[in-house]
């Protein structure tokens, strides 16, 4: 097969990386990519959501599957352009059509999806600019800390948890009145705080059957000890230690079986990755979000645990025939580190030259925001690369990534210290 990624960072390398490895894949584009996938990939310069672009370069090329890594192109339809082509609708698209990639694309529409088939969920109510008042007086009925989250996607930052009303209340209205993330937020959900820990399970489908990936647990902010501003992910660790076999059930029951059932009740078309993102209350899990697609950095350690040929299970996906797969982990711990420009998730620099990624051993070096310029290799992001290990556990994984850390250099380069500090 010839087989396309679309996207640009540490996912798409690390999806590009394990595709590589597999006898099915005749040819590897990546649209655009980036400097990791130009090792196993032809990089082609297009954005993810030029979709006439996509098309001619599929027909040129004899494209026969395009793997969908970010979330804007499954909610701005890509899936549904390929099927309404004659001359595209042969093409396996791994990433849901745009009915169900509403899952992630609006926060109400999951969280009715979530009530319709009884799976564990915070409370909530959703708001828009005409009806604020009643959004300032349901946080009156509300415990802090106060959860308020845009209704679209707002690259991972339309979610603010408060511990003041006041401020809450501010910020509901800098949202729906002032539009502060844009059209995300025209619509906003507030939710109950749930108190616990937080893990990501992650689920393959067809659209019938489902497989199970191995869980993780990745860390959002910037700080140590989980503090500062929400960023796209610092690192994480796969899988979670305390998931064992009695909370896996709980999840697979409650949570994974109702979801794919319930694709099915609702006409929701499905074909690849389900990312939900879980808490912990006690002993119980409950769905804080669902993604359509793969996450990052979580992509960076689940995928090194799959022993499977990648492209083999996107072909049964493809052709509804995933039921067929067995899949096989590692039983070994993953564990990625994000090295982040200096200024980031704020403004930083681009352009800064990475040194000393040659002499890196025994780590797994996943490019994210990174490219070539003039034969050098400089951050071209604010999450320029992740480092991932295997170990026996997670502290040991841990361990090799920090040793190859300090081989590796740019100018104001940051890392959290502390993974896994909370487990």
């Amino acid at each position: 097969m010839n087989i396309l990624i679309l996207g640009s960072g540490g996912r798409e390398h690390t999806f590009a990386w394990k595709v590589s490895q597999s006898n099915l894949c005749k040819q590897l584009f990546v649209a655009p990519g980036n400097s990791g996938t130009a090792q196993m990939a032809t990089n082609v310069n297009i954005g993810v959501n030029d979709f006439q672009a996509i098309k001619t370069l599929v027909l040129d090329k004899g494209i026969d599957m395009v793997v969908v890594g970010p979330e804007d192109p499954l909610v701005n339809g890509v899936h549904d352009f390929f099927l309404n082509d004659e001359r595209l609708k042969h093409v396996s698209v791994i990433g849901p059509q745009a009915s169900a990639a509403q899952l992630e694309g609006s926060k109400e529409f999951a969280k009715e999806f979530l009530i319709r088939h009884d799976i564990p969920t915070a409370a909530y109510q959703s708001f828009t600019k005409d009806n604020v008042e009643d959004g300032f007086a349901f946080l009156e009925t509300l415990k802090a800390p106060y959860v308020l989250k845009a209704d679209g996607l707002a690259a991972g930052k339309g979610v603010l948890i408060l511990n003041d009303l006041d401020e809450a209340k501010t910020e509901l209205k800098d949202m729906l009145v002032d539009a502060k993330f844009g059209t995300a937020s025209t619509k906003v959900v507030i939710e109950e705080f749930l108190d616990g820990i937080e893990l990501s399970c992650f689920v393959l489908t067809d659209g019938k059957d489902y497989k199970i990936l191995p869980t993780a647990k990745d860390y959002k902010r910037i700080g140590e000890g989980d503090t500062g501003l929400n960023t796209g992910g610092m690192g994480a660790i796969s899988p979670v230690p305390f998931a064992d076999e009695l909370l896996m059930n709980k999840i697979e029951e409650r949570i994974v079986k109702p979801t794919v059932a319930g694709l099915q009740k609702d006409d929701l078309p499905y074909k690849g990755f389900i990312f939900i993102g879980l808490i912990m209350v006690g002993n119980d899990p409950f769905v804080i979000e669902y993604n359509v697609r793969m996450g990052d950095p979580e992509t960076e350690v689940v995928l090194p645990l799959l022993k499977n040929d990648l492209a083999e299970i996107f072909r049964a996906i493809g052709n509804g025939t995933l039921k067929d797969i067995d899949i096989e982990i590692d039983q070994r711990s993953a564990v990625t580190v994000m090295l982040v420009s200096g200024g980031y998730p704020e403004a930083y620099d681009k352009g800064i030259e990475i040194t000393g990624v040659e002499n890196i051993t025994d780590s797994l070096v996943f490019h994210a925001g990174a490219k070539m310029d003039n034969n050098k290799l400089v951050t071209s992001g604010g999450r320029v690369m992740a480092i991932t290990s295997y170990g026996e556990d997670y502290n040991e994984a841990l361990k090799k990534s920090y040793q190859n850390i300090e081989k590796l250099h740019f100018d104001k380069m940051y890392y959290r210290k502390d993974l896994g500090f909370d487990l």
